[in-house]
């Protein structure tokens, strides 16, 4: 069965551990009580992931329009291709919108973004105290929907690997 490319593959396993470790940090720091100095660090790493995980998901993008995914399995119900299409158009869309939906919730929170502490990223809009839970809840539930996928991927690609038996899984295994 044929491969993604090494860039797809490269691409595909560096995001999955960037986002794993922005979960992690995301979690972990919002539930340290207060305003420390080791949350605020912890918000600075967390933000700098985003940005990261957003420039490698649109170089990703950029890849994936510019080169075919090898085909699936002929076996493979349509169903199941018509429904692994939408679950990666929305990966996409999710791992789109968390990082924006961050970077407005900051914004809106009164905090710009720099970008590993040297690069400032534009202020788009201003602070805004009614917008600013808005933008926390929907950052809030972009994540649990993105965690719910990510989840339902990984169980789509362990049927395919010990139940089907059908070599969807090694297309993307380094």
């Amino acid at each position: 069965m044929e491969k993604y490319t090494k860039t797809a593959i490269a691409l595909h396993w560096l995001i999955a551990l960037l986002i794993i470790a922005a979960f992690a940090l995301g979690v972990t720091m919002t539930d340290i009580p207060g305003l420390t100095p080791t949350k605020l660090k912890y918000f600075s790493w967390h933000k700098w992931l985003g940005v990261t995980v957003l420039a490698l998901v649109a170089a990703r993008l950029l890849w994936r329009l510019t080169h075919v995914a090898p085909a699936l399995p002929s076996s493979m119900p349509a169903w199941q291709v018509k429904v692994s299409d939408l679950m990666h158009g929305a990966l996409y869309v999710l791992m789109f919108a968390i990082p924006l939906s961050g970077y407005f919730y900051s914004l809106a929170a009164g905090v710009p973004v720099t970008y590993l502490g040297v690069l400032p990223l534009p202020v788009l809009i201003e602070p805004n105290q009614e917008l600013k839970p808005v933008l926390k809840a929907v950052h809030y539930w972009l994540n649990m929907g993105l965690l719910a996928a990510v989840l339902l991927h990984m169980a789509a690609a362990l049927k395919h690997q010990f139940v089907d038996r059908d070599g969807v899984l090694k297309r993307m295994l380094p």
